[in-house]
């Protein structure tokens, strides 16, 4: 005869309450991932926190506008204006782009995209991570981003900006290099490319060659004509004219654009 088998108590072993905390901390500080769609980095995600106003452009949509820029991507000097996940910028790097200046206001945002250059193993030289708002942080002296990126350093007397009046007097050959590629995709809600493209003109990190991609939940068009407008009247530069539409899409809300500066 079989022995009956004695009921045991089993006591649940306790959680590990550090782990559990470092988790939940973790949890609450990445809202979700994107994923790169081409390049070196292909398949590649990236995280991003949850905050407000934060939403990395549709894959769709990327596709589209690096499909745009394949002529001009490498060895492109890149600015994320409004860099949120990054992903804009990452792409770009993942594309060929020589360099890509992130620019993000949260603070939280901007570690975790240094946390995704480190995981992508980008080389210090390739990028940097400015925390601030955009369209202030381009109206600081230009000596400023230049201690970040010496990339951004030009050698050539093209360029159009010089790093400051004292500077050029003593050594002419150095230039700011403006950007060759800029990206502009703020939250919808707060209208933030027009200070952003005001500031990028008037401190002339963009001249004729550069590309600049808009992303709106409207079309822009009307207000860029009015824009346009107000700057010829304080244009750094008397040639500037306005903007030249390159490319346009629609896709679901979003509009999105690439333009460069009209000259005469």
């Amino acid at each position: 005869m079989k022995k009956p088998v004695s009921s045991r108590k089993v006591t649940a072993k306790p959680a590990n309450k550090g782990n559990t905390k470092m988790a939940s901390k973790a949890k609450s500080a990445t809202a979700g991932e994107v994923r790169i769609i081409g390049g070196q980095f292909k398949r590649r995600s990236i995280s991003f926190i949850d905050a407000q106003g934060l939403r990395p452009t549709p894959d769709r949509l990327r596709e589209t506008l690096f499909n745009w820029l394949i002529a001009d991507i490498h060895g492109a000097r890149v600015l994320d204006s409004c860099a949120g996940s990054g992903v804009l910028g990452f792409e770009a790097l993942s594309r060929g782009a020589a360099h890509c200046t992130f620019i993000e206001m949260n603070a939280v945002q901007s570690q975790r995209l240094r946390y995704s250059a480190e995981q992508l193993r980008l080389d210090a030289t390739q990028y940097q991570v400015i925390q601030g708002q955009a369209e202030q942080v381009l109206k600081k002296p230009a000596e400023f981003l230049l201690s970040l990126s010496p990339c951004l350093l030009a050698q050539s007397t093209s360029a159009s900006t010089p790093i400051d009046a004292q500077d050029s007097k003593q050594n002419s050959e150095h230039y700011v290099s403006p950007f060759n590629l800029v990206f502009i995709d703020p939250p919808y809600a707060d209208d933030l490319w027009q200070p952003i493209l005001t500031a990028l003109i008037e401190h002339q990190w963009i001249d004729a060659t550069s590309v600049i991609y808009l992303e709106a939940d409207k079309d822009l068009t009307e207000q860029l004509a009015v824009l346009a407008a107000t700057l010829r009247q304080n244009a750094p530069t008397a040639d500037f004219q306005g903007f030249d539409c390159l490319k346009q899409t629609k896709v679901g809300q979003v509009v999105a654009g690439l333009y460069t500066l009209a000259s005469s």
